[in-house]
């Protein structure tokens, strides 16, 4: 018997397998935590599967995601990134994930870590939802708009709270997944 899956990832074998392995899977840790950010970030305006798709041309292109590496770019490694066709050659976008890699520093110096600050907002502990159909949940919180606020305000770019809650929900700060959907319960 086939397991069942959240509807947004049926169809493409890379979607499944990001679902059953790491969407809405708490994440502590703060290279994953920088790394899912960036890619959020990207994905504005955009489809997920499309980021998920060049991914590991991002892990290629942003030295594996290295936030220490991030923040130190010169201007020629940021007009390297612009000439990449493997990723999403946004200008903004490109110069934002080097401010941000900043001011994610920023957060670990004051909190101790990037964790700590962002799983706050949600106590430590994911908030599970209990949704039927995926279409069914929010783009957006009352807890996204208070961290796309807090972050803005420190700084960072691209964060708007339907892009916070879309990490919140890829980290495991949320959980989304359909309630008949096989990863609920295990998550």
């Amino acid at each position: 018997m086939e397991k069942h899956r959240c509807g947004w990832c049926l169809g493409d074998p890379l979607y499944e397998a990001y679902h059953d392995m790491e969407w809405g899977v708490p994440v502590k840790d703060d290279d994953t935590l920088f790394e899912f950010l960036i890619l959020e970030t990207f994905q504005a305006g955009l489809s997920w599967i499309t980021v998920l798709r060049k991914r590991e041309n991002f892990r290629k292109a942003f030295d594996n995601f290295d936030y220490k590496k991030i923040a130190g770019y010169p201007q020629n490694k940021i007009e390297d990134l612009l000439q990449d066709p493997g990723i999403i050659r946004n200008k903004l976008k490109v110069h934002a994930t080097v401010s941000n890699a900043k001011a994610f520093m920023e957060i670990q110096e004051e909190f101790g870590s990037f964790s700590k600050y962002i799983w706050d907002f949600v106590d430590g502990e994911p908030v599970k939802n209990t949704w039927q159909n995926y279409k069914d949940a929010p783009a957006t919180t009352q807890i996204s708009d208070a961290i796309s606020k807090d972050l803005k305000k420190r700084g960072f770019k691209f964060v708007g709270s339907t892009v916070i809650y879309a990490h919140m929900q890829a980290t495991g700060m949320v959980n989304d997944h359909e309630v008949n959907c096989f990863r609920h319960h295990e998550v």
